[in-house]
């Protein structure tokens, strides 16, 4: 385990510090200050996750990370949209860990050659890896969380998301059912949601309603939020065309939809997806301002009655 690359900390000491000790003392701060898990007896088998800075959403994302029981989990996909490079597939590491301040998290590499194995996978692009951060935000707190467990004891699969088809991502929905079907598998969708403001060119909001943009920004958020939370692909699809709402993290999160409803179809259980948290970067009131919209949320499975 000791070979191989190591994917660096890129955004370490920019986008979240890459002081141990620091870093450590807010997640925990951020973890306590989460609660109690929505479902204190069951771990999440999925989570969304954003990641922005974390001075702007840390504090979001430690609701999804606080729905996971640590001892129950053995495995990590971690899924996230690519900002750094077109891409219309789905993209594997070619590394053996991933640094963290708070140390290496290892890869799963007979899970990789698995996927790889499909034909349906190819190989990111070690310059372009570093250069994303959707995946590595969701490093330290995996790292974190799973502080107690020996880094022999689980692995991680980094997955970059591109812009995928409709039947792309029914195909990548059925690859990962069965391993969203396993209880020991956790899937972290690495995802923002709506970016407003003239920056991101998407500035809707309507003059005639006497609501202030950011209360406008949530209201269309929340729609989408229910669609996800209805766990109909379809749903949040037909959402995403009628809003254009810019969720980046849109593709891996109807792949997520897409496994659960192919393993909902092929065996006699049910799922629940609750949001737990929303923010915003910024309460937009004015066309000239902007914002980046957070949420946390989690999928859980049950076998039926």
């Amino acid at each position: 385990m000791n070979g191989g690359r190591v994917r660096s900390a890129s955004h370490a000491g920019l986008w979240y510090s890459d002081n141990p000790k620091t870093l450590d003392a807010e997640l925990s701060e951020w973890l306590n200050k989460a609660g109690t898990p929505f479902c204190p007896n069951k771990s999440a088998r999925a989570i969304i996750s954003p990641h922005a800075g974390y001075s702007y959403c840390g504090d979001t994302a430690a609701f999804a990370f606080k729905q996971v029981i640590p001892e129950a989990v053995n495995r990590i996909f971690v899924m996230g949209p690519s900002h750094v490079v077109c891409l219309s597939n789905c993209s594997l590491t070619s590394c053996t860990r991933y640094k963290t301040p708070l140390g290496n998290l290892h890869i799963d590499q007979k899970i990789n050659e698995e996927l790889t194995a499909t034909g349906a996978f190819s190989t990111m692009n070690i310059h372009d890896e570093e250069a994303e951060h959707s995946i590595e935000m969701q490093m330290p707190y995996v790292a974190k969380i799973m502080e107690n467990r020996s880094p022999d004891s689980f692995t991680i699969i980094p997955i970059l998301v591109g812009s995928l088809t409709q039947s792309s991502q029914v195909m990548y929905g059925k690859i990962f059912a069965k391993y969203i079907a396993d209880p020991r598998n956790l899937f972290v969708i690495s995802s923002d949601f709506c970016h407003w403001g003239n920056r991101f060119h998407f500035t809707p909001y309507s003059s005639s309603d006497s609501r202030p943009i950011h209360e406008q920004i949530a209201e269309m958020d929340k729609q989408g939020m229910d669609a996800i939370s209805s766990i109909d692909p379809a749903a949040f699809a037909t959402y995403l065309k009628k809003t254009q709402n810019t969720i980046c993290g849109r593709n891996p999160i109807s792949v997520m939809l897409q496994a659960a409803e192919h393993f909902r179809q092929m065996n006699n259980h049910t799922a629940e997806f609750r949001f737990l948290k929303y923010s915003q970067s910024n309460k937009c009131r004015h066309l000239k301002d902007s914002s980046v919209s957070y949420a946390a949320g989690a999928l859980y499975i049950n076998p039926k009655p």
